[in-house]
């Protein structure tokens, strides 16, 4: 038998099998299948096209829907919440609460404004361990106590060219070192200075953040600017805590 003959027995016991057509027919399903995915797929042009869609019905919903109410709820259901909880996660939610209620501040901030915030910590904060009780005349309290904030530059070699100049803002309890800190303030050339302020605000350290912490990162995030208007101020501040009264 020649070759020729061998290849027509072949193809015809193929055809009267049915091969070729379950070959043909898979190979055509893979062909459009491929087709299909390369159509549909990440860079298909039809998923562009859905893709397209999607987004400008969302952007537009979104755009024109307003928070407010869904603000509102959250609200509620944080007070829920800090009602069922331990107090560490009491300390938590309401410090992140606090972060996320909107403050208006205005564009610049005096340092006298950031002093002032800096009284009202200590006198809810100062330890009275060591003060001495006025218990004779009226309600009894604690002696009042001294706090100061002093502007301290940074000096610059001689031989920098540097146009950012840096300061820092002390701020300080003569009666409770425990209060002390200081801020970092920075500006470029003559352009207004701006707040630097090293706190950790993530999800771990909501629970140590105090109020005046709280204070300085919502005024960094308001993106104001710090206007020096004193560079040395004191006062004294009167303790919130009240002295037990005592009986002889």
């Amino acid at each position: 038998m020649s070759i020729e003959n061998a290849i027509k027995d072949v193809i015809s016991e193929s055809l009267e099998s049915g091969v070729i057509e379950r070959l043909v027919a898979e190979n055509l399903e893979k062909g459009i299948n491929k087709s299909l995915e390369n159509l549909l797929g990440s860079y298909g042009g039809v998923t562009n096209i859905i893709e397209g869609k999607i987004k400008d019905v969302m952007v537009k919903q979104l755009e024109g829907y307003d928070f407010s109410e869904y603000l509102v709820k959250l609200d509620c259901v944080l007070t829920e919440i800090l009602k069922e909880t331990s107090f560490d996660n009491k300390k938590i939610l309401g410090n992140f609460k606090e972060l996320m209620s909107e403050t208006d501040f205005p564009k610049v901030v005096n340092l006298s404004d950031i002093f002032e915030e800096f009284m009202k910590f200590v006198a809810k904060n100062v330890d009275t361990s060591g003060l001495e009780a006025d218990c004779c005349d009226g309600d009894p309290s604690y002696e009042m106590v001294n706090v100061k904030m002093t502007v301290e530059y940074e000096e610059k070699p001689s031989w920098s060219s540097s146009n950012f100049q840096d300061a820092k803002v002390i701020f300080e309890c003569e009666e409770d070192e425990n209060l002390n800190f200081f801020i970092s303030i920075s500006k470029f050339m003559e352009y207004p200075w701006s707040l630097s302020v090293a706190i950790d605000s993530s999800i771990e350290s909501l629970r140590y953040l105090d109020d005046l912490k709280i204070y300085l990162l919502k005024l960094k995030q308001s993106g104001a600017k710090i206007e020096i208007d004193s560079e040395y101020l004191e006062d004294e501040v009167s303790p919130e805590e009240e002295p037990e009264a005592t009986y002889e």
